[in-house]
């Protein structure tokens, strides 16, 4: 009836207006939330890192060397290249708690996007809504401790790991576009029509792949360990852009700052125990645990460099592994642990590629769970995925000094190294050749000549 049609054409938008109330209620308490517990993390700690790095850069500024910066209390110095410390020359005009706040935000925003890339595909997989989980595992990463260390001392972590997240995103699209280009019939029109397909192309090719790692390893040593990664499993062109995104920097910071950028490839560098002391009960990578384990200030070299070059191949070996059979998120995530490792030194603002390793985990335990055909052992193995990764958030969302006096965060990253399982067919790492459509009965396409 009439009367009943215009009651429902009335009562359908505003269901769907009440739903969309909801949604921004509760993404404003999620905000509201969140800042409330980057200022509790940013009070907890201090903002300890970034204070040195803004006292060593504003000395710079004024004219003093800025590797000569000692901090009163720890004696410590700024080990930044100098091309982040050009970077955070607009934050170090700031005071130094609006300069936290600023990277806070920075971050925090880093980190929301990576987990909406790495969270949202496996929810989609599973036919769940995507913004309830980006919701859910947001919040726990903030809970745990490489984020809220990250957060509360100022450092640049979460906006590395979402740099090297945006590779693992375009790495992933440019498999799917080449996949594609594999099996669909014909040559694809790559003529742009205008900027805006130009740019839909960019970014539905994965055009940019190689950028990110590129940016991380210009701001920080570490995730040049992703460049080796792509030249081991022969990605060559994303490993040529991440080497000539890095270069480029590099070459801009010494041509701004010469002086700065000699001193910190030919003495900083090289100075391993820069960011604090080997023996340090918070150096959680292999060279403190040997230390600690030996009682000495410092770990013994020849033995460090021979577990840190076997972990480096174990590392290296299985992201291939995982990377062949397609899973390049897993292949990315042991790169982080490997680095992690094997670094001289690394505190718990530096785990931050545990926190993927746990969605990892609890995708493979969904994944035998799911399957009814598997056999009854294997789907057991489902049941120890689970509680590795829920034994594994826990220790990450425990108080530092507990995980720490027991040694526990770096014997959890070399066993999630050595033990972490990758997942066959999350995204093809080559594309399929174009012999097998004959397989599919499809019928062949004249080539040029016509044969």
């Amino acid at each position: 009836m009439p009367g009943d049609e215009s009651d429902g054409g009335r009562t359908m938008p505003a269901l769907e207006q009440h739903e969309r109330t909801g949604r921004s209620v509760v993404v404003g308490l999620g905000c509201l939330a969140a800042l409330w517990a980057i200022g509790h993390f940013l009070q907890t700690y201090g903002m300890q890192g970034l204070a040195v790095d803004h006292a060593a850069i504003r000395g710079w500024l004024a004219g003093d060397d800025l590797y000569a910066y000692r901090s009163l209390d720890a004696r410590l110095g700024t080990g930044r290249p100098p091309i982040t410390a050009l970077l955070l020359t607009p934050a170090v005009a700031l005071p130094l708690t609006a300069a936290g706040w600023l990277l806070a935000l920075v971050g925090m925003a880093a980190l929301t996007l990576a987990v909406l890339a790495l969270v949202g595909t496996v929810a989609r997989r599973y036919g769940r809504s995507r913004g309830p989980a980006v919701l859910l595992a947001a919040t726990l990463a903030l809970l745990a401790e490489p984020v809220r260390a990250a957060l509360g001392l100022g450092q640049l972590d979460l906006l590395l790991f979402g740099l090297i997240t945006a590779d693992v995103v375009a790495l992933r699209r440019s498999a799917w576009a080449r996949r594609r280009a594999a099996w669909w019939p014909g040559p694809p029109d790559l003529r742009p029509r205008g900027r805006r397909d130009v740019l839909r192309r960019l970014w539905s090719t994965g055009a940019w792949a190689g950028i990110g790692v590129g940016l991380a390893s210009a701001l920080a040593v570490g995730p040049v360990l992703f460049i080796v990664y792509l030249v081991v499993t022969r990605q060559w062109r994303p490993a040529l852009t991440a080497v000539t995104t890095a270069a480029t920097l590099v070459l801009g910071a010494l041509l701004l700052a010469p002086g700065a950028t000699a001193t910190w490839f030919g003495t900083v560098l090289p100075q391993v125990d820069r960011p604090g002391p080997v023996g340090d009960p918070a150096n959680q990578s292999l060279a403190g645990l040997l230390a600690r384990l030996y009682d000495s200030a410092s770990t013994p070299v020849l033995v460090w460099l021979s577990f840190a070059g076997l972990l480096l191949a174990v590392g290296l070996i299985r992201a291939r592994a995982a990377h062949a059979d397609g899973d390049e998120i897993t292949a990315f995530t042991l790169i982080g642990l490997t680095g992690t490792a094997t670094a001289p030194v690394t505190t718990s603002h530096e785990l931050i590629w545990m926190l993927p390793a746990v969605l990892i985990l609890v995708d493979a335990a969904a994944r035998l769970r799911a399957n009814p055909r598997r056999p009854r052992p294997k789907r057991s193995t489902g049941v120890g995925y689970a509680s590795a990764a829920l034994v594994t958030y826990l220790l990450l969302a425990l108080p530092a000094k507990w995980a720490v006096g027991w040694n526990a965060y770096a014997f959890a990253v070399i066993v999630l190294m050595n033990a972490l399982p990758w997942r066959p067919g999350m995204a093809p790492a080559t594309p399929p050749l174009r012999r097998p459509v004959a397989s599919l009965r499809v019928p062949a396409i004249p080539g040029p000549r016509g044969s």
